[in-house]
This record gives structure tokens, C-alpha cells and sequence, in this order.
């Protein structure tokens, strides 16, 4: 296996993944002509674009450099999952005797087990995102270094690959913060946690955002001492303050110490371990860890593309694409991590339908028009679509918010679930929904009831005239639309109604 390419530890389920991603005999094709489309990437916005162009009957060369599958197969959603499957049952069982379930003393947490488990589950699915399946959807599949050598042409390996549209769709990796001593010491990020065998003792985590909240809750379930270090901004920064502070006090109860405020953090090599020191103005940190996770800080992969040549502007954030993913070169669009704020597998996947749309079809679609919702798989989850009171009084948007407690639902209490609420932002004067939080333990199920209103342009009144199964959580959204159904209720139509029955008497 490569230097580039570092899947450990290498068992049968690492070596069952990689001769699906990245078959050590994998014999690169001839290309026979120009391509309708050349995609550059195999992660889900590559993916998503070469098959569906080639199902459409395009001529496509997909190229990856590493991992067919990219993050979210290798080293993001799927083994985060994974472990976070793990992690609640492990919480589950130490909560246990709440129900009436008395488990036995001594119960530990295998970790090198749930992450042997976490490997074979990633290999099991991996023949979803391999380099036979796309071949055989017709596509020819190249696997090495891209550049372009000018606007219709890509390199792979020294092969020249003509094209008539490309399509950017590298994504991005890990990239350290400016932490001072960062570079002495060897820390972990998403890249390289997920090839632990042993559960660390004590762990550092930097970045409270969702990688960072996900990880350091997960490995605190398992048994680890989790510190856990916050930007000035707090938990959770971009979310409803509300819903991040339910996220906050159950990180805590979890046994995860937090670091507030933090205005600098520096570490150094402390013997075997890494101490860790910020200065907070709650509390000073300064602690030695046997681990240390660094979950802040995205970089766009677009080394050795040699996009100037081309004329497709970049920056720090990514590359620049317009509301159709159009580069600044016109041949050339952009899909998922690579250029979109939004960096989900799910917001990648439908930019690329979008790529298709415009690119092969000269399509006016557009990335604006999407509603993307986004969740947080913490316990509980913390899901989010639309805008928040913030951005809504950026936008000069007037509304009215309508919040339903998961402590008067009746399914939450019974499974002792009921810290967290749904939260339902509608314009002003209206029942048009324009935004929603959820935090519950199923947040990220439940938001795309409110997505698909959003997106149909259902109204919130139409949601409370809509039965739904006794007893779920998802009732929590049905008793918002209740919510703003009494609103209706003004002192005429009470007086109205009040004269009518008394009439009828």
C-alpha cells in the first residue's frame, strides 16, 4: 500500500475496503475520444456526477487520486457513525438501571472491538463506492494525480484525457490551526482517529463544532477523559444558542470536561504525553493528555490541479463557482467540499445533480434554490434548515417563532428523552415556514418533515392538520402547527364563536 494512502490498522476489513476503493491491480483504461465529462474526485459529489451523467448516456472518466468514496466513506460519515452506534450503546447500559434494568459491576467497553466492528461495517459497504461498480456503469475509471494541462484537457499518470466539460470535485482535508507547538507534537484529526485500536485515557479534543462535540462525546462514553476546548464563540457556535446549550449541559453530564472561551491554546510534548494549556476566563486549562484531536480547520484540495492554467479562481475557501457551480472558466464546474460552505455528503450529492443538469443539458439550475438541511449526531442531535432568528434579521425578514419543550411530548418522557425541543420559524403574518432546530435524540429524522413543507411550501397549519402516529416525537412538530393554529384564535373570532354557540343554545 502507498505512503499516500494510510488505512490501518491493515486487517482483513482495511484490506477488504481498499481492493474495493483502491485495488492494488487496478489497471487504468485506454481513453478512446473525447469525454462528454471528466470528473475529478470520487468522493459523493464525484460519484454522484459521473453516474448519474453516464446513466444518462454521457461519455464519462472519473478520476480519483486516493480513496474511491472520499471523506464520507473513509474517513467521516460512515466510521463516525460507526463509533457513535457504539458509543450510545455503551451509554445506554451505564443508564441502564433508570428502566428497571439492573446490569452486572464490571461491565467494560471493548473499544478495540467497536472499532474492529466500525472497520468491517465500512468495508461492507464500501462495494457501493468502488472502482468495478463504476466501471461497470460504463464509466472509465482512472486512479492517480489529475492536472490540467489546459481547458479541455487532463493528465492522469501521464495520459492525456480530452473532454468538453470537467468538473472539480476534490473536496478537502484536515488543516491545523494556528495552535502554537501544533507542529511538534503528533495529534489526530478525522484522517487519522479512526485507525485507533486503543481507547486513549485521557483526550484532548480542539473544536467544539460537530466533528469535535461528535468525537469527544462518543470517546467519553467508551471511558476516556475527554477535555474538551471551545472557541470563544462556545458549543456548537452556528446553531440556535438554545439548542446548542441543551447539546452543552448532556456533554457534561457525559463527563466531558469544557474549556470556554478559550483565547489561545498551546501544546508541547510532556514526557509520553502532550500538555495542553489555554488561558479561559472561567478557568485556566492546563492538562497532559495521551491523545490529542485537532477537529477545526478545512483546507479546498486543489494542489497540483493547476487550475491558474486554466483560468478557475480559488482562494482559501475553495474554488469560486456561481449559482449554477460554473467556475470562472466557463467548461469547468464544481461540486461538494471543494467550493460549497455547505460541506455535507448530503449538499454534495444534490450539487451534483445540478452539475449534470447544467453541464451536459446547459440547465439553469441552481444551488441557491436548494433547502439543505444539516444535523449534529450528538445525544441528543441538534438538527437545523432554513434560517434562524439571525439570519432572518439579516435578510430583513420578519417572523414568528413557535417552540414546543420535549417535556410535554409524551413519547420523549417515557424514553426519558425529553431535554431538547422543536423549534419552527415562520414569516411573519403567515404560516410559511423559513426555518427550523430540532434537538431530540432523532432530530436528524425528524427535520425532513419540515424540510419537505418547506420545499412543497406546505405551511405550518397544514402540518397541525396532519395525524401523526400517538405516541412519536415526531408529535412535537404537529403541536407547533397547534401552536400556531391558536394564534388565529384573536379576541373578534373567540367573541365570534362565543356569540354563535351562545346563539345555538
Amino acid at each position: 500500500m502507498s505512503d499516500l494512502i494510510q488505512l490501518q490498522p491493515y486487517d482483513e476489513y482495511n484490506q477488504a475496503l481498499e481492493s474495493n476503493v483502491r485495488p492494488s491491480d487496478w489497471q487504468n483504461p485506454q481513453p478512446s475520444g473525447r469525454y462528454n465529462l471528466v470528473v475529478l474526485g470520487g468522493g459523493t459529489a464525484g460519484l454522484v456526477t459521473a453516474a448519474g451523467a453516464a446513466g444518462l448516456g454521457a461519455k464519462v472518466a472519473l478520476v480519483e487520486r486516493k480513496l474511491l468514496g472520499g471523506d464520507c466513506l473513509n474517513v467521516g460519515c460512515v466510521p463516525s457513525k460507526g463509533i457513535i452506534s457504539s458509543a450510545r450503546v455503551a451509554a445506554a447500559v451505564r443508564n441502564a438501571s433508570e428502566f428497571g434494568v439492573k446490569v452486572p459491576d464490571g461491565v467494560e467497553v471493548d473499544f478495540g472491538q467497536a472499532m474492529e466492528r466500525m472497520r468491517r461495517l465500512r468495508a461492507g459497504i464500501s462495494p457501493h463506492d468502488s472502482a468495478a461498480r463504476f466501471r461497470d456503469l460504463g464509466i472509465d475509471v482512472f486512479l492517480g494525480p489529475a492536472t490540467f494541462r489546459n481547458s479541455d484537457t487532463v493528465e492522469v499518470n501521464g495520459v492525456p484525457l480530452k473532454f468538453k466539460r470537467a468538473v472539480i470535485a476534490t473536496g478537502g482535508r484536515a488543516q491545523a490551526p494556528p495552535i502554537s507547538g501544533l507542529e511538534t507534537v503528533d495529534y489526530l484529526t478525522n484522517e487519522s482517529v479512526f485507525s485507533l485500536t486503543e481507547l486513549p485515557s485521557r483526550l484532548g479534543v480542539v473544536g467544539a463544532g460537530p466533528i469535535g462535540c461528535e468525537l469527544a462525546q462518543s470517546f467519553a462514553r467508551f471511558g476516556a477523559e475527554v477535555w474538551l476546548v471551545a472557541s470563544e464563540r462556545g458549543v456548537l457556535p452556528k446553531e440556535d444558542p438554545d439548542a446548542s446549550e441543551v447539546v452543552k449541559q448532556q456533554l457534561m453530564r457525559d463527563g466531558i470536561h469544557l474549556s470556554y472561551s478559550a483565547r489561545e491554546i498551546k501544546v508541547r510534548n510532556d514526557g509520553s504525553q502532550i500538555r495542553m494549556r489555554s488561558d479561559a476566563p472561567e478557568k485556566e486549562l492546563d492538562e497532559a493528555v495521551d491523545q490529542l484531536l485537532v477537529a477545526v480547520g478545512r483546507a479546498p484540495n486543489v494542489e497540483g490541479l493547476n487550475l491558474e492554467a486554466i483560468g478557475v479562481e480559488y482562494d482559501t475557501a475553495g474554488v469560486r463557482v456561481n449559482d449554477k457551480m460554473q467556475t470562472t472558466n466557463p467548461r469547468i464546474y464544481a461540486a461538494g467540499d471543494v467550493c460549497s460552505q455547505y460541506k455535507f455528503t448530503h449538499a454534495a450529492d444534490f450539487m451534483a445533480r445540478i452539475v449534470i443538469r447544467n453541464s451536459l443539458f446547459m440547465g439553469r439550475a441552481k444551488v441557491s434554490a436548494l433547502t439543505i438541511p444539516w444535523c449534529t449526531y450528538t445525544s441528543p442531535e441538534l438538527a437545523h434548515v432554513g434560517l434562524n432568528p439571525a439570519d432572518a434579521e439579516k435578510q430583513g425578514i420578519a417572523i414568528d417563532t413557535f417552540t414546543q419543550p420535549l417535556d410535554h411530548v409524551d413519547r420523549a418522557i417515557l424514553e426519558s428523552e425529553d431535554d431538547g425541543f422543536v423549534r419552527i420559524h415562520v414569516k411573519k403574518g403567515s404560516d410559511q415556514i423559513v426555518g427550523a432546530t430540532i434537538v431530540a435524540s432523532n432530530a436528524g429524522d425528524l427535520i425532513s418533515e419540515v424540510t419537505l413543507a418547506m420545499k412543497a411550501g406546505i405551511g405550518l397549519s397544514k402540518i397541525a392538520d396532519t395525524i401523526h402516529p400517538y405516541p412519536t416525537q415526531a408529535e412535537a412538530i404537529r403541536k407547533v402547527g397547534d401552536m400556531y393554529n391558536r394564534t388565529k384564535l384573536t379576541p373578534f373570532v373567540k367573541a365570534a364563536f362565543r356569540w354563535w354557540l351562545g346563539s345555538k343554545g
